[in-house]
Protein backbone atom coordinates (compact mmCIF):
# COMPACT_ATOMS: atom_id res chain seq x y z
CA UNK A 1 0.00 0.00 0.00
CA UNK A 2 1.33 3.44 -0.83
CA UNK A 3 0.47 5.02 3.08
CA UNK A 4 3.24 2.42 4.03
CA UNK A 5 6.12 3.28 1.20
CA UNK A 6 5.09 0.59 -0.91
CA UNK A 7 8.19 -2.02 -0.17
CA UNK A 8 7.94 -3.13 -3.64
CA UNK A 9 9.97 -0.29 -4.71
CA UNK A 10 12.61 -1.97 -2.57
CA UNK A 11 12.36 -4.99 -4.06
CA UNK A 12 12.63 -3.50 -7.97
CA UNK A 13 15.79 -1.09 -6.63
CA UNK A 14 17.36 -4.35 -5.74
CA UNK A 15 17.32 -5.39 -9.04
CA UNK A 16 14.43 -8.57 -8.38
CA UNK A 17 11.29 -8.54 -11.42
CA UNK A 18 8.21 -8.92 -9.70
CA UNK A 19 6.50 -12.18 -11.44
CA UNK A 20 3.01 -11.30 -9.44
CA UNK A 21 1.17 -9.29 -7.23
CA UNK A 22 -1.57 -9.91 -4.58
CA UNK A 23 -4.02 -7.83 -3.41
CA UNK A 24 -5.18 -8.98 0.04
CA UNK A 25 -5.52 -6.09 2.47
CA UNK A 26 -8.91 -5.25 3.46
CA UNK A 27 -8.48 -1.22 5.21
CA UNK A 28 -10.50 -0.54 8.26
CA UNK A 29 -7.41 -1.29 10.97
CA UNK A 30 -10.19 -3.90 12.83
CA UNK A 31 -9.72 -7.39 13.98
CA UNK A 32 -12.41 -8.47 11.00
CA UNK A 33 -10.52 -6.55 8.76
CA UNK A 34 -7.32 -8.35 9.72
CA UNK A 35 -9.06 -11.76 9.47
CA UNK A 36 -10.76 -11.12 5.90
CA UNK A 37 -7.58 -9.95 5.05
CA UNK A 38 -5.86 -13.43 5.57
CA UNK A 39 -8.48 -14.97 3.43
CA UNK A 40 -8.56 -12.81 0.78
CA UNK A 41 -4.93 -13.78 0.45
CA UNK A 42 -5.21 -17.46 0.96
CA UNK A 43 -7.35 -16.65 -2.39
CA UNK A 44 -4.98 -14.51 -3.90
CA UNK A 45 -1.72 -16.79 -3.56
CA UNK A 46 -3.36 -19.77 -4.72
CA UNK A 47 -4.42 -18.25 -8.52
CA UNK A 48 -0.45 -16.92 -8.26
CA UNK A 49 0.84 -20.16 -7.44
CA UNK A 50 -1.41 -22.07 -9.75
CA UNK A 51 -0.08 -19.71 -12.46
CA UNK A 52 3.78 -19.64 -11.21
CA UNK A 53 3.88 -22.96 -10.17
CA UNK A 54 7.04 -22.35 -7.92
CA UNK A 55 9.47 -24.81 -6.51
CA UNK A 56 9.85 -23.57 -3.26
CA UNK A 57 7.78 -20.82 -0.83
CA UNK A 58 10.23 -19.03 1.14
CA UNK A 59 8.56 -16.80 4.15
CA UNK A 60 9.96 -15.26 6.79
CA UNK A 61 8.64 -13.94 10.35
CA UNK A 62 5.16 -13.98 11.68
CA UNK A 63 2.83 -12.05 9.93
CA UNK A 64 -0.56 -12.80 8.44
CA UNK A 65 0.84 -12.28 5.10
CA UNK A 66 2.99 -15.17 5.41
CA UNK A 67 0.45 -17.43 6.91
CA UNK A 68 -2.20 -16.70 4.04
CA UNK A 69 0.72 -17.65 1.74
CA UNK A 70 1.59 -20.78 3.56
CA UNK A 71 -1.92 -21.92 3.59
CA UNK A 72 -2.53 -21.93 0.08
CA UNK A 73 1.08 -23.22 -0.90
CA UNK A 74 0.54 -26.24 1.24
CA UNK A 75 -2.74 -27.12 0.25
CA UNK A 76 -1.07 -27.18 -3.85
CA UNK A 77 2.07 -29.59 -2.67
CA UNK A 78 4.29 -26.73 -2.70
CA UNK A 79 7.47 -27.45 -0.81
CA UNK A 80 7.51 -24.63 2.08
CA UNK A 81 10.85 -23.02 4.21
CA UNK A 82 10.46 -20.81 7.04
CA UNK A 83 12.83 -18.60 8.17
CA UNK A 84 12.78 -17.45 11.71
CA UNK A 85 10.60 -19.74 13.39
CA UNK A 86 10.24 -21.19 17.00
CA UNK A 87 10.67 -18.24 18.35
CA UNK A 88 8.31 -16.43 21.27
CA UNK A 89 6.74 -13.26 21.49
CA UNK A 90 2.96 -11.60 22.31
CA UNK A 91 0.26 -10.81 20.38
CA UNK A 92 -1.16 -13.20 17.15
CA UNK A 93 2.04 -13.23 15.88
CA UNK A 94 3.61 -16.13 18.04
CA UNK A 95 0.22 -18.45 17.38
CA UNK A 96 0.89 -17.17 13.55
CA UNK A 97 4.60 -17.97 13.45
CA UNK A 98 4.24 -21.89 15.12
CA UNK A 99 1.04 -22.15 12.79
CA UNK A 100 3.31 -21.12 9.39
CA UNK A 101 6.02 -23.34 11.40
CA UNK A 102 3.75 -26.60 11.19
CA UNK A 103 2.76 -26.08 7.43
CA UNK A 104 6.75 -25.60 6.53
CA UNK A 105 8.84 -28.49 5.25
CA UNK A 106 12.55 -27.08 6.43
CA UNK A 107 13.30 -24.03 8.99
CA UNK A 108 15.82 -21.56 9.23
CA UNK A 109 15.50 -20.60 12.78
CA UNK A 110 17.25 -17.59 14.07
CA UNK A 111 19.01 -18.31 17.46
CA UNK A 112 19.57 -22.20 19.43
CA UNK A 113 16.60 -21.78 21.02
CA UNK A 114 14.80 -20.65 18.72
CA UNK A 115 15.55 -24.47 16.64
CA UNK A 116 15.13 -26.50 20.17
CA UNK A 117 11.72 -25.20 20.38
CA UNK A 118 11.11 -26.22 16.84
CA UNK A 119 12.51 -29.84 17.65
CA UNK A 120 9.95 -30.05 20.83
CA UNK A 121 7.15 -29.14 18.88
CA UNK A 122 7.89 -32.07 16.67
CA UNK A 123 9.63 -30.96 13.71
CA UNK A 124 12.25 -32.89 12.02
CA UNK A 125 15.64 -32.29 13.69
CA UNK A 126 17.54 -32.87 9.93
CA UNK A 127 15.56 -30.20 8.64
CA UNK A 128 15.76 -27.32 11.41
CA UNK A 129 18.89 -25.42 10.95
CA UNK A 130 19.98 -22.32 13.02
CA UNK A 131 21.53 -19.94 10.63
CA UNK A 132 21.19 -16.74 12.36
CA UNK A 133 19.25 -14.08 11.25
CA UNK A 134 19.46 -12.75 7.60
CA UNK A 135 18.72 -8.55 8.63
CA UNK A 136 22.06 -9.30 10.56
CA UNK A 137 24.04 -9.97 7.15
CA UNK A 138 22.88 -6.57 5.88
CA UNK A 139 23.73 -4.44 9.25
CA UNK A 140 27.47 -5.74 9.38
CA UNK A 141 27.68 -5.04 5.20
CA UNK A 142 26.40 -1.33 5.92
CA UNK A 143 28.73 1.38 6.44
CA UNK A 144 27.77 3.07 9.30
CA UNK A 145 27.25 7.11 6.71
CA UNK A 146 24.20 9.29 7.21
CA UNK A 147 23.58 12.30 5.74
CA UNK A 148 22.46 15.04 8.29
CA UNK A 149 19.30 16.02 6.06
CA UNK A 150 18.22 12.31 5.91
CA UNK A 151 15.39 12.67 8.26
CA UNK A 152 14.48 16.10 7.32
CA UNK A 153 14.14 14.96 3.83
CA UNK A 154 11.18 12.73 4.61
CA UNK A 155 9.45 13.71 7.85
CA UNK A 156 6.69 15.98 8.73
CA UNK A 157 7.19 18.03 11.92
CA UNK A 158 10.55 18.93 13.96
CA UNK A 159 13.99 19.16 12.64
CA UNK A 160 15.78 16.25 13.57
CA UNK A 161 19.68 16.16 12.09
CA UNK A 162 20.78 12.47 12.19
CA UNK A 163 24.75 13.73 12.90
CA UNK A 164 23.24 14.76 16.64
CA UNK A 165 21.78 12.49 19.41
CA UNK A 166 18.27 11.63 18.83
CA UNK A 167 15.33 8.99 19.70
CA UNK A 168 14.22 6.39 17.33
CA UNK A 169 10.50 5.20 18.32
CA UNK A 170 8.39 2.87 16.72
CA UNK A 171 4.83 1.76 18.55
CA UNK A 172 2.58 -0.99 16.42
CA UNK A 173 -0.85 -1.93 17.80
CA UNK A 174 -1.31 -5.26 20.13
CA UNK A 175 -3.21 -6.84 18.51
CA UNK A 176 -4.52 -9.12 21.65
CA UNK A 177 -5.05 -5.81 23.44
CA UNK A 178 -7.50 -4.06 20.23
CA UNK A 179 -8.86 -1.39 22.32
CA UNK A 180 -5.92 0.00 24.18
CA UNK A 181 -4.23 1.41 21.62
CA UNK A 182 -4.68 5.06 22.19
CA UNK A 183 -3.90 5.03 25.68
CA UNK A 184 -0.34 3.03 25.16
CA UNK A 185 0.13 5.37 22.91
CA UNK A 186 -0.74 8.37 24.63
CA UNK A 187 1.67 7.03 27.80
CA UNK A 188 4.79 6.66 25.18
CA UNK A 189 4.30 10.12 23.80
CA UNK A 190 4.08 12.08 26.59
CA UNK A 191 6.88 10.16 28.20
CA UNK A 192 8.84 11.31 25.83
CA UNK A 193 7.39 14.68 25.51
CA UNK A 194 8.50 15.14 29.54
CA UNK A 195 12.19 14.90 28.05
CA UNK A 196 11.94 17.04 25.09
CA UNK A 197 14.77 15.14 23.20
CA UNK A 198 14.72 15.17 19.57
CA UNK A 199 12.63 12.08 18.06
CA UNK A 200 12.42 10.16 15.07
CA UNK A 201 9.10 8.36 14.97
CA UNK A 202 7.93 5.58 12.43
CA UNK A 203 4.39 5.31 11.45
CA UNK A 204 2.67 2.31 12.51
CA UNK A 205 1.99 -0.83 10.55
CA UNK A 206 -1.07 -1.70 9.17
CA UNK A 207 -2.36 -4.31 12.10
CA UNK A 208 -5.93 -3.46 13.56
CA UNK A 209 -5.37 -0.18 16.03
CA UNK A 210 -3.03 1.44 13.62
CA UNK A 211 -5.35 3.93 12.79
CA UNK A 212 -5.64 5.05 16.49
CA UNK A 213 -2.32 5.15 17.27
CA UNK A 214 -1.74 7.67 13.86
CA UNK A 215 -4.80 9.70 14.81
CA UNK A 216 -2.90 10.70 18.71
CA UNK A 217 0.10 11.38 16.71
CA UNK A 218 -1.57 13.36 14.46
CA UNK A 219 -3.71 15.57 17.20
CA UNK A 220 -0.54 15.78 19.23
CA UNK A 221 0.89 17.63 16.32
CA UNK A 222 -2.33 19.73 16.22
CA UNK A 223 -2.54 20.44 19.61
CA UNK A 224 1.14 20.87 21.25
CA UNK A 225 3.23 21.71 18.01
CA UNK A 226 5.84 19.47 16.71
CA UNK A 227 9.53 21.19 19.08
CA UNK A 228 11.13 17.51 19.05
CA UNK A 229 8.94 15.26 16.94
CA UNK A 230 9.54 14.26 13.51
CA UNK A 231 7.24 11.63 12.11
CA UNK A 232 8.21 9.66 9.27
CA UNK A 233 6.29 6.73 7.22
CA UNK A 234 9.06 4.28 6.26
CA UNK A 235 12.85 4.44 5.16
CA UNK A 236 14.58 1.78 2.86
CA UNK A 237 15.71 -1.16 4.88
CA UNK A 238 19.76 0.26 4.29
CA UNK A 239 18.60 3.58 5.83
CA UNK A 240 16.55 2.37 8.50
CA UNK A 241 19.50 -0.32 9.67
CA UNK A 242 21.84 3.22 9.63
CA UNK A 243 19.16 5.28 11.67
CA UNK A 244 18.61 2.51 14.48
CA UNK A 245 22.70 1.90 14.32
CA UNK A 246 22.97 5.28 14.73
CA UNK A 247 19.77 6.06 17.57
CA UNK A 248 20.80 7.56 21.30
CA UNK A 249 18.13 5.08 22.19
CA UNK A 250 15.54 2.59 20.18
CA UNK A 251 12.04 2.65 22.07
CA UNK A 252 8.94 1.11 21.42
CA UNK A 253 7.92 -2.39 20.83
CA UNK A 254 9.17 -3.47 17.27
CA UNK A 255 10.99 -6.49 16.91
CA UNK A 256 13.94 -4.75 15.24
CA UNK A 257 14.38 -3.33 18.18
CA UNK A 258 15.04 -6.74 19.72
CA UNK A 259 16.29 -8.61 16.77
CA UNK A 260 18.71 -6.28 14.57
CA UNK A 261 19.85 -3.84 17.64
CA UNK A 262 22.08 -6.70 19.22
CA UNK A 263 24.23 -6.53 16.13
CA UNK A 264 24.45 -2.65 16.78
CA UNK A 265 24.62 -2.18 20.37
CA UNK A 266 22.03 0.32 20.63
CA UNK A 267 20.44 1.00 23.71
CA UNK A 268 16.55 -0.11 23.88
CA UNK A 269 13.57 0.65 25.49
CA UNK A 270 11.13 -2.37 25.05
CA UNK A 271 7.15 -0.81 25.92
CA UNK A 272 4.83 -3.64 26.64
CA UNK A 273 3.76 -6.87 25.91
CA UNK A 274 3.93 -7.03 22.34
CA UNK A 275 7.27 -8.90 22.11
CA UNK A 276 6.76 -10.90 25.94
CA UNK A 277 9.40 -13.86 25.60
CA UNK A 278 11.30 -13.13 22.92
CA UNK A 279 15.20 -13.26 23.07
CA UNK A 280 17.19 -10.40 23.84
CA UNK A 281 20.50 -8.87 24.55
CA UNK A 282 22.16 -6.90 26.86
CA UNK A 283 21.23 -3.65 25.42
CA UNK A 284 17.01 -3.83 26.27
CA UNK A 285 15.49 -2.58 29.37
CA UNK A 286 11.76 -3.54 29.07
CA UNK A 287 9.15 -1.55 30.63
CA UNK A 288 5.25 -1.45 31.10
CA UNK A 289 3.13 1.27 29.23
CA UNK A 290 3.46 3.71 31.94
CA UNK A 291 4.89 6.78 30.93
CA UNK A 292 7.09 7.44 34.67
CA UNK A 293 8.27 4.02 33.48
CA UNK A 294 8.81 5.03 30.07
CA UNK A 295 10.80 8.22 30.85
CA UNK A 296 12.95 6.87 33.83
CA UNK A 297 14.25 4.22 30.93
CA UNK A 298 14.87 6.62 28.63
CA UNK A 299 16.74 8.35 30.88
CA UNK A 300 18.62 5.48 31.81
CA UNK A 301 19.79 4.53 28.73
CA UNK A 302 20.78 7.89 27.56
CA UNK A 303 23.07 8.09 30.03
CA UNK A 304 24.38 4.64 29.76
CA UNK A 305 25.12 5.06 25.78
CA UNK A 306 25.90 2.11 23.30
CA UNK A 307 26.34 -1.50 24.44
CA UNK A 308 29.01 -3.97 23.46
CA UNK A 309 27.25 -5.85 20.04
CA UNK A 310 26.07 -9.68 20.29
CA UNK A 311 26.27 -12.65 18.17
CA UNK A 312 22.82 -13.39 19.59
CA UNK A 313 20.58 -13.68 16.52
CA UNK A 314 24.29 -14.81 14.40
CA UNK A 315 27.31 -13.68 12.93
CA UNK A 316 26.19 -11.70 9.36
CA UNK A 317 26.21 -15.38 7.39
CA UNK A 318 22.45 -15.99 7.83
CA UNK A 319 21.62 -15.38 4.00
CA UNK A 320 25.13 -17.18 2.23
CA UNK A 321 23.73 -20.34 4.81
CA UNK A 322 20.66 -20.27 3.51
CA UNK A 323 20.83 -20.55 -0.15
CA UNK A 324 23.64 -23.11 -0.26
CA UNK A 325 20.76 -25.13 2.02
CA UNK A 326 17.87 -24.24 -0.76
CA UNK A 327 20.27 -25.30 -3.76
CA UNK A 328 20.50 -29.20 -2.06
CA UNK A 329 17.75 -29.76 -0.36
CA UNK A 330 15.01 -32.47 -1.79
CA UNK A 331 11.40 -31.16 -2.99
CA UNK A 332 8.70 -32.64 -1.22
CA UNK A 333 5.27 -32.07 0.19
CA UNK A 334 4.04 -34.38 2.67
CA UNK A 335 5.51 -34.31 6.24
CA UNK A 336 5.88 -36.27 9.16
CA UNK A 337 6.30 -34.90 13.15
CA UNK A 338 9.18 -36.18 14.85
CA UNK A 339 7.97 -36.41 18.68
CA UNK A 340 10.47 -37.12 20.96
CA UNK A 341 8.55 -40.00 23.07
CA UNK A 342 8.30 -42.05 19.68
Amino acid sequence: LERFGLPERVVINDGFEVNGRVYMEVEGSMPTTMAKSVGFGIVEFASEFQRLKPDLLLVIGDRYEALAAVIAAAYQNITIAHVQGGEVSGSIDESARHAISKFSHYHFPATERAGEYLRRMGEDPERVFVVGCPVGDLILQNDDFLPKNTFNEVSLGNKVDADKPYLFVIYHPVTTEFGNETHQVEELLFALHELQHPTVWLWPNIDAGSDRISRVLRRYRKEQGDSWLALVKNFDPSTFQKALKSAAVAVGNSSSFIRDSTFTGTPVVLVGDRQIGREHGENLISVSCERERIRAAVQKQLNHGPYEPSTLYGNGTASKQIVEMLERIPLYSQKRLHYIFE
